[in-house]
C-alpha cells in the first residue's frame, strides 16, 4: 500500500517552489521598506498560550487545534496562528526594553484541523506583521496600507477592504448585553455552538458560518452604536488616514474576526471570484493580549495573510508569478573516468565562483546530455571528452546560436564570469 501525504497538506514541487520564493522575497522586501524585522517562533507551543491568547470560545481552540501530550506529559499544540507566539516572544525576550514600537514580521506554516477545501488547508502558510508598543491609529492604518500595497504589487485586482471596530473592554459590556437581549428569543434555534457562545461571548455568534445563525443575526445591533468615545475617535482616525492614502474601504459592522483578542480596529481584505474563501488577509488591534498573557498593558496591532490564498487569487484572475530557471552551464561528459574527473573539477570551480552548473553523473549518453541541457534552459554546454583531457581545455557551446570554442582550463572560470 502506498503512503500519501496527509489530507489537507500539499507538496510544493520544483517549478512551484520558485514562485513561493519570489513571493516570499517580495514580502521581505516590502517589510524592510516599512521598517519591520523578522521574528521566528517555534512551530509548537504550550497549549495554554493559545487557549488564553486566541480565546477558548473560538472555533480554533474548541475544534481546530492539533494538540498532544509530549513525553513529559506537557500539553503541546502546533501553532494555529502566530500572534500569540509573537506576544509570548516579545514578553519572554524583554523586547519591551527596546525602542518602542517594536515592528516584527514572520513567515511560516500554521496548522488547523479544518475540513479541506479550496483555499483552506490543514497545514497552510502565513505571513504576518505585528506592531507592539503603540496605541496610535496610524499603526492600524500602516499595516492595512502594507497589505493593500502588497496585493497591488502582485497585480491582484478586485480588492475589497472590509473595516470595523469591535470596541474595547470599556464599551463592549453594553454591546454584549444588547446582543444577548437580541438573540435571547432565538436561543433554541441557534446552533449548539452559538447557544454556548450566547453565555460566554455572544460576539462570536456574528462570526458563525451556520446559515440559520447568520439569518437570525442579520438584524442584530451594530457595535458602532455602542462604541465609547475613545474607540469612536480611534476608528475615525483610522478611516481618515486610509482616505488620505486613497485606500477605499467598506464598513462592515458584522465583522468581528475569528479570534477573541481583537479590540478596536478589525479588518479583512477580500478578492472577488476566488470561491467561498474570499478573504486573503485579516487582522486588527489587540491592546489587551499581552496583558492576558501575563505582561503589562502594551498595545498591539497586526495582520496575517495566507500565502496559498495569494496563488488562488492570481489563478482566479488568470495570472501567475513569473519565474525563470536560469542555468548557466551544463557539463557534458563525453569520455571515460578521466573526462568525468575533469568535468567534476570544472563544475566545482564554476560553482565556487557563483556560476550555476549542472553535471551529468555518467548515466546518459552524449545526445541525452545535450537534450537535458536544452530542457534545463542552460545558456552553455561545456563538453569534456578525451580530446579535452589531452588538451587541458573545455569545448564550450553557446546553446542559443550553436557557436563553439575551445577554452583553456586555466581560463574557463573567467570566460563564464565575463558572460
Amino acid at each position: 500500500m502506498s503512503i500519501n501525504r496527509p489530507r489537507g497538506t500539499n507538496d510544493i514541487l520544483p517549478g512551484e517552489s520558485e514562485k513561493w520564493q519570489a513571493v516570499e522575497a517580495l514580502l521581505r522586501t516590502i517589510a524592510a521598506e516599512y521598517g519591520f524585522r523578522e521574528l521566528r517562533t517555534p512551530i509548537f507551543e504550550e497549549t495554554e498560550l493559545f487557549a488564553r491568547g486566541v480565546g477558548d470560545t473560538t472555533d480554533i481552540v474548541q475544534k481546530e487545534m492539533y494538540t498532544f501530550d509530549d513525553h513529559g506529559g506537557r500539553s503541546i499544540t502546533l501553532r494555529p496562528e502566530n500572534t500569540a507566539s509573537a506576544c509570548r516572544a516579545y514578553l519572554e525576550n524583554k523586547l519591551y526594553g527596546a525602542v518602542q514600537p517594536v515592528k516584527l514580521f514572520y513567515i511560516g506554516p500554521m496548522f488547523r484541523y479544518e475540513k479541506p477545501q479550496a483555499g483552506r488547508f490543514r497545514q497552510f502558510h502565513q505571513f504576518g506583521l505585528e506592531i507592539f508598543g503603540t496605541a496610535a491609529a496610524a499603526a492600524d492604518a500602516e499595516i492595512i496600507a502594507f497589505a493593500w500595497d502588497l496585493y497591488h504589487r502582485l497585480g491582484i485586482r478586485d480588492l475589497r477592504l472590509r473595516l470595523n471596530s469591535v470596541g474595547c473592554p470599556a464599551c463592549r459590556p453594553a454591546y454584549r448585553e444588547a446582543l444577548q437581549d437580541y438573540f435571547r428569543p432565538y436561543l433554541d434555534r441557534l446552533c449548539p455552538s452559538c447557544r454556548e457562545r450566547f453565555f460566554r461571548n455572544p460576539l462570536r455568534i456574528l462570526d458563525c458560518k451556520s446559515e440559520i445563525c447568520r439569518e437570525i443575526g442579520k438584524d442584530a445591533p451594530s457595535i458602532i452604536d455602542y462604541l465609547c468615545e475613545d474607540c469612536s475617535s480611534h476608528f475615525a482616525q483610522v478611516k481618515q488616514l486610509l482616505t488620505a492614502a486613497d485606500i477605499p474601504y467598506t464598513l462592515d459592522t458584522r465583522m468581528v474576526r475569528g479570534l477573541d483578542y481583537y479590540t478596536k480596529t478589525a479588518f479583512e481584505i477580500e478578492v472577488a471570484k476566488i470561491g467561498a474563501q474570499a478573504a486573503v488577509c485579516g487582522g486588527g488591534r489587540y491592546d489587551g493580549l499581552i496583558e492576558e498573557l501575563g505582561g503589562g498593558h502594551i498595545p498591539g496591532v497586526g495582520f496575517a495573510l495566507g500565502i496559498e490564498r495569494i496563488f488562488s487569487a492570481l489563478a482566479s484572475q488568470g495570472d501567475d508569478i513569473e519565474t525563470e530557471q536560469n542555468l548557466d552551464v551544463y557539463l557534458v561528459v563525453a569520455g571515460g573516468a578521466d573526462a568525468a574527473a575533469l568535468a567534476f573539477r570544472v563544475a566545482d570551480q564554476l560553482r565556487r565562483a557563483g556560476v550555476s552548473c549542472e553535471l551529468d553523473y555518467g548515466e546518459k549518453g552524449f545526445k541525452a546530455q545535450m537534450k537535458a541541457a536544452n530542457r534545463l534552459g542552460a545558456a552553455y554546454a561545456a563538453i569534456v571528452g578525451e580530446d579535452e583531457v589531452k588538451a587541458d581545455s573545455v569545448t564550450v557551446k553557446n546553446m542559443e546560436n550553436g557557436e563553439q570554442a575551445a577554452i583553456p582550463l586555466a581560463e574557463i572560470k573567467q570566460y563564464f564570469l565575463q558572460r
